[in-house]
């Protein structure tokens, strides 16, 4: 069994629900608390062993690839006004771990995916969706790889939400559940209100084969006129192991604002130089 060493950022999205601010800033780049989106997920890669991180970028976001690069003035000045430049290591990726691809066409993730078909080639590979912020210790990925290790064949992380707000997502038609790990038995991209197989959807963290992108190389469009990467991995189920892996920690949706200001909140709520400051805005907002 490989191990998982390369992880695909799909980052390509235009992030309209977020203009103007991201009319120029990607909606990847925008901070939770001090950090942007797409450090906590590569981050959350390097935690769970992955060293190899692939981007599939569109046009305007080369700002991103800026990010993982060093920034020699910032650095300079830093240095020379005695200032800590640690805080800056997590933003250089190591000498060729990391690869810029183009998503030339907005036709879906699954699509998205595909476009890193080259880099990725006959191993197995993660796939983390930035906008999902998944916070917790050991991180989500490091707790998937942890059950790929016993398990092998295709996982995605698992979460459980309302009945009635499964339609916005892809759904697991589950089989046996033994703890954290489901058996997964189907997979429904965004099931027509009151037809879901269950209430555990999926959040936006795969581990799968590179099997998927023969696939994906020929899949038609589904939900949304998209090619959607669930319709993909629904057709590896029966022929390999299929498995989703409940998160132990807290999901924040960061492609809505209400829960990109969520995750601010807690993050910060969370840190103990602010986390005083922060109570006392709320609950005076709060009585305002």
């Amino acid at each position: 069994m490989k191990p998982i060493r390369t992880a695909v950022f799909p980052v390509a999205g235009l992030g309209t629900r977020f203009l103007p601010a991201t009319k120029v800033v990607p909606k990847e780049m925008l901070p939770i608390v001090d950090k942007p989106l797409i450090q906590y997920a590569v981050d959350e890669a390097i935690e769970a062993g992955i060293e190899h991180m692939v981007f599939v970028t569109g046009r305007g976001k080369d700002i991103i690839e800026d990010h993982f690069d060093i920034a020699y003035e910032l650095q300079h000045t830093m240095e020379v006004r005695g200032k800590d430049v640690s805080i800056l290591d997590g933003t250089r990726l190591k000498p060729g771990k990391s690869t810029f691809t183009r998503q030339q066409e907005p036709l879906g993730l699954g699509h998205a995916i595909w476009c890193a078909r080259d880099v990725v080639g006959d191993d197995p590979f993660a796939i983390l969706l930035p906008d999902e912020f998944m916070h917790g210790s050991p991180g989500c990925m490091k707790q998937m790889a942890a059950a790929y290790e016993r398990l092998g064949g295709n996982l995605v992380c698992a979460l459980e939400i309302p009945m009635e707000k499964t339609s916005s997502y892809g759904v697991i038609d589950p089989g046996k559940r033994d703890g954290a790990i489901t058996e997964v038995k189907g997979l429904v991209e965004k099931p027509a209100p009151g037809t879901a197989p269950s209430n555990l959807i999926l959040p936006g963290r795969y581990i799968l084969q590179p099997e998927v992108m023969k696939i994906l190389e020929t899949q038609e469009a589904g939900a949304g006129g998209e090619i959607q990467l669930t319709d993909a991995m629904a057709q590896m189920i029966g022929k390999q192991p299929f498995h989703g892996v409940t998160f132990d920690g807290r999901r924040f949706d960061c492609g809505s604002k209400t829960g990109y200001i969520e995750a601010n909140l807690a993050l910060a709520l969370d840190r103990a130089e602010m986390r005083d400051g922060i109570r006392e805005m709320a609950l005076r907002l709060l009585n305002e």
